[in-house]
């Protein structure tokens, strides 16, 4: 077999390899070794034997592309970066220009069209009702997530989310105080950062507790982009549109016990708060669950990285989250998670604390960089190569949630290091100390240098 056969087939092995090498994130965060790894860097080969690289176009520039401001910069915004541009001499809608620099004034190594891949809850329709509150993102608002949507929600103490159920499956995360979930013979106590799943079709409710005289509030994620809160199966409005003959046949009982069934849904709606566990649990013939629907992330102890920290949570210790799996990543300032991509999942992305900066690859030349802030929603399409920077002096912490029952990345860096490093410096001319750092196992969030 000709030598460059083999380089390709090489190539390709290292590849596959970089999905599945030590440093791949599972369970409740990164192994020891590759926690331990990531910190000090096991590094690539060497290639002081490695081909010098022909010049086939220019070399990439040199020019500065940092973010040029920060929301609580005092300027007046414009869309100028070095020589290029100029500014504005109509209207602008001064904090929401702060709040995305790079959209103002791009990096220049943004190129071609990637659709919007940002929606700040703050924009989103807010439904109020007594004793709560709930907002969504859809299809409707962000295009480009097609294969998951989210909703923001808020129980006052007591407040009850009345049974219902959904067709899609739905998972939570807490992050506010405590909830009850009750679901299919089931009933826990979710804490803030705690989260539930509930497959399609189980029907359950959710009640804030009194531990926090504020209440509650709460993440819900679904794995179909198109999905509506304004259409789930609720209790009260099924019974509202049944006859009364029907509904006496169905629990052989009279007519007149149903005279003060709700004329139409409840949604949410004012409750006492509820009683412990043990006095609310109701005993099924057929015992409980097999599989709880709470899992305790909080209690979790995060993964410590050279510049932040992870944890990690899919079906292989949520048996019952079968759909979806979730990371939630802290970045220190100065830190950035590093390039990575997604084989085959999506990435729905919610930012709880601090400013991100996320630059999306596409492919074919398309990149476009976006910037996040706390109650942001983010998605990234399976494949695209990304990054999350931390643009502020304060810890960047998010959520990165898949549509999948199994967690998986790819890190560019691991990549190259496990490819032979004559075929790196063959693509992009790297010295021999730079491909000697390049490190076999997944920094994941790498720290400043």
């Amino acid at each position: 077999m000709p030598k460059f056969a083999n380089f390709i087939l090489c190539a390709i092995l290292c590849a596959r390899y970089a999905a599945s090498a030590p440093g791949h994130l599972s369970g409740p965060g990164l192994s020891q070794r590759a926690a331990s790894s990531a910190a000090s860097g096991e590094v690539a080969s060497d290639a002081s034997t490695a081909a010098v690289a022909t010049t086939t176009v220019s070399f990439a520039s040199d020019q500065q592309n940092g973010v040029l401001w920060s929301e609580d910069t005092d300027i007046n915004p414009q869309p100028i970066r070095d020589t290029l541009g100029a500014a504005v001499l109509g209207p602008q809608n001064v904090p929401v220009a702060l709040q995305n620099p790079d959209l103002i004034a791009p990096p220049t190594t943004d190129s071609g069209n990637v659709p919007g891949a940002k929606w700040p809850f703050a924009l989103s329709h807010n439904r109020l009702q007594s004793g709560g509150w709930a907002r969504q993102q859809n299809v409707d608002v962000m295009p480009i997530a097609k294969s998951m949507a989210g909703v923001n929600m808020r129980l006052e103490s007591g407040a009850i989310r009345e049974l219902h159920w959904h067709k899609t499956a739905e998972w939570a995360y807490v992050i506010k105080a405590t909830v009850n979930s009750d679901g299919q013979n089931f009933l826990g106590t979710a804490n803030t950062g705690d989260l539930w799943y509930f497959p399609p079709g189980v029907p359950h409710s959710l009640q804030a507790t009194n531990d926090n005289p504020d209440g509650a509030e709460f993440l819900l994620v679904f794995d179909d982009g198109a999905f509506s809160e304004d259409s789930t199966f609720l209790l009260t409005d099924w019974l509202a549109h049944v006859p009364k003959e029907v509904l006496a046949k169905n629990f052989k009982t009279n007519t007149s016990a149903f005279d003060h069934i709700p004329a139409k849904q409840l949604y949410i709606f004012p409750g006492s708060p509820p009683p412990s566990d043990l006095d609310a649990q109701v005993t099924s013939p057929r015992g409980q669950v097999p599989s709880p629907f709470i899992y305790k992330l909080s209690e979790i102890n995060a993964t410590q990285l050279d510049g932040g920290s992870v944890k990690v949570v899919d079906s292989t210790i949520f048996p019952v989250s079968t759909t979806i799996s979730v990371a939630e990543v802290t970045v220190e300032p100065g830190a950035v998670r590093e390039l990575h991509w997604h084989p085959t999942q999506d990435e729905w992305s919610y930012y709880l604390e601090g400013n991100g900066r996320v630059t999306l690859f596409a492919s074919s030349s398309n990149a476009r960089t976006f910037n996040y802030q706390a109650g942001d929603v983010g998605f990234v399409p399976a494949s695209y190569g990304h990054y999350v920077e931390n643009a502020s002096n304060t810890t960047l912490r998010f959520l990165e949630i898949f549509n999948t029952d199994r967690y998986q990345d790819i890190s560019l860096n691991q990549w190259l290091a496990l490819t032979p490093a004559e075929l790196v410096k063959a693509h992009l001319d790297l010295d021999n100390e730079t491909i000697s750092k390049l490190s076999k196992t997944k920094y994941v969030v790498v720290g400043p240098a």
